[in-house]
């Protein structure tokens, strides 16, 4: 049975059974807390294995990877074997957008589970702060005539953590002389934020003081790159992201910890919890559960080319999450339609798990496949994606963690332990950092997407030419592209054939030590829905938030 919220350990019982001593805890009230750095060095253990949780391409039917990533971490320990979950934190745009909660759900979610969807220990909050406070640093310079910097090549933005479309160009230094330096700008999403990826990819401060002077913020009127250390606030961005840098702990309805810390999106930005988070992970427990953003085209693809590279992390295992309505919806039945049973749809749907099982083998780690199970799902349609997984000799498991938490995920932790206790193969990137620009991004869109070439519009290729010059051709490549399809179309489901994938412009996160390349249509500040989630949300009379889900 699992735990309510009401039943929960506190938050130091989950830390003391770890084996991390108080004195590196910083309890947040009775349910969360923050870990001390010097925690990691007082690991007395050696590192647990990591293991990886993607998923196929997303549909409006749910694939719920944070639920099977919770369950299945529950299920380990329901197997005798000492675990922890290290995940990314939710981003209220979504919460208050179309997804509403995102910390899992049923009896495989995280507590508690309304703070951690909405300010949690203020991370977010931090990061936003620490982002427009240099971007109030770039305009004040501008005002007063201080900088060398070109108004006009000025290409930091401002950050909120909030969906709202009419924010992504903006004209800002209006009203006067007296009001800064009219110019166009816009916003990012927080999670969008290069901050966010530095917090999330730092494996200390001073390496976290050492990305934020490496910010490219623009240029001088002759082309010299101006990095945001000259601007002289960097040292106060840290002071803000101070507390932010540390994990935060806190637990699932069954009691097994979760390291819950950075939250980018893994369509616009890397898609991956804190490298410190996941090292905490392995450092206490013996097998870490961790997620990649939306599908493996782009999330997994980002943590083995991105996270992996940078921290020197080595996964033992990957596990692709799909369910029977995602199948079907990927199969060509409507949304409305996904209740009733339909083989036949699932079989048509198996191209895009097939796509994704194709992706994962080329990073040569054993992969199994997770079921989450619905109720409206038959017998023969989960009997249809066993019997192709045993086609292709991949494990694959139904897998009930809504419903039954950790005893839903029992198999599911016995293949992943089996796949876990073969001998180690060694980490594999996708392509070396000393291609081209261009070639890496021709790999990534040919073997993870199924594209047939690559189409760099006119000025992106001038942006890649110019990074080159600038001493940043060597940086892997961060895809921002739409989460809803393997091509850069989010109308095309399954698996698209014949498509040409587009990037129209580029991006140099010096500081976070990426090259993004946008392609398609896809947005860095997403919009709200018509009938947003945060329409259901409110509080009732004893304080208690509801209708966050």
């Amino acid at each position: 049975m699992a735990n309510t919220q009401a039943e929960l350990r506190p938050i130091a019982d989950v830390a003391r059974d770890l084996g991390i001593a108080s004195e590196h805890l910083e309890p947040y009230g009775s349910d969360k807390a923050k870990i001390q750095l010097e925690a990691l060095a007082s690991a007395e253990r050696p590192p647990g294995k990591l293991i990886l949780v993607s998923a196929i391409t997303p549909t409006p039917a749910g694939e719920g990877k944070t639920t099977v990533s919770i369950g299945l971490a529950q299920g380990l320990r329901k197997i005798g074997r000492r675990s922890a979950l290290a995940l990314r934190q939710p981003s209220m745009g979504p919460v208050f957008g179309r997804k509403g909660g995102a910390t899992g759900g049923g009896a495989s979610r995280l507590e508690p589970s309304n703070k951690i969807n909405l300010q949690f220990t203020g991370d977010f909050h931090a990061i936003t702060a620490a982002h427009n406070l240099l971007a109030a640093a770039i305009d004040n310079r501008l005002h007063f005539e201080d900088s060398m910097l070109d108004p006009r090549s000025v290409l930091w933005k401002r950050a909120l953590d909030v969906n709202d479309r009419s924010l992504r160009r903006i004209i800002l230094g209006m009203g006067g002389p007296g009001n800064g330096v009219p110019r166009e700008s816009g916003f990012d999403i927080t999670a969008a934020s290069e901050i966010m990826a530095i917090l999330c990819l730092a494996d200390s401060p001073a390496d976290l003081r050492a990305r934020l002077d490496r910010i490219l913020i623009g240029y001088t009127g002759e082309g010299r790159p101006v990095l945001a250390g000259e601007m002289g606030v960097t040292g106060s961005l840290a002071a803000i992201l101070n507390e932010a840098i540390l994990p935060n702990l806190v637990q699932s309805r069954e009691g097994t910890p979760a390291f819950v810390h950075g939250g980018p999106f893994a369509n616009i930005a890397h898609g991956c919890n804190s490298i410190l988070a996941t090292k905490m992970a392995l450092a206490f427990a013996d097998y870490a559960v961790t997620e990649a953003g939306f599908a493996f085209d782009l999330g997994g693809e980002k943590f083995f080319d991105l996270k992996c590279r940078v921290a020197g992390l080595n996964p033992s295992a990957i596990v692709i999450v799909a369910t029977i309505r995602a199948l079907k919806m990927h199969g060509g039945l409507a949304l409305n339609a996904l209740t009733d049973p339909d083989p036949s749809a699932v079989t048509r749907g198996l191209e895009n798990l097939a796509a994704h099982l194709d992706s994962a083998a080329h990073f040569g780690k054993p992969t199994i496949v997770a079921i989450n199970q619905f109720a409206s799902d038959s017998r023969e349609e989960l009997e249809v994606v066993h019997a192709f997984c045993r086609g292709r000799k991949i494990a694959s498991s139904t897998a009930n963690v809504f419903g039954a938490g950790g005893n839903g995920a029992t198999e599911l932790a016995e293949f992943v332990v089996e796949a876990t206790e073969a001998p180690a193969t060694p980490y594999r990137p996708l392509y070396p950092l000393e291609w081209s620009a261009e070639r890496k991004i021709e790999r990534i869109a040919k073997v993870m997407y199924g594209a047939d070439g690559v189409n760099i519009l006119p000025g992106a290729e001038a942006k890649f030419r110019k990074a080159r010059k600038l001493g940043y051709g060597s940086l892997p490549l961060c895809m921002a592209k739409t989460q809803d399809s393997l091509s850069d179309n989010p109308k095309l489901r399954g698996r698209p054939k014949g498509f040409t994938l587009t990037v129209r412009d580029v991006e140099i996160a010096a500081g976070a030590g990426f090259l993004v390349a946008l392609t398609g249509e896809i947005v860095r500040m997403p919009g709200l829905p018509e009938r947003p989630a945060a329409e259901r949300i409110d509080v009732d009379d004893s304080g208690e938030i509801t209708g966050l889900a």
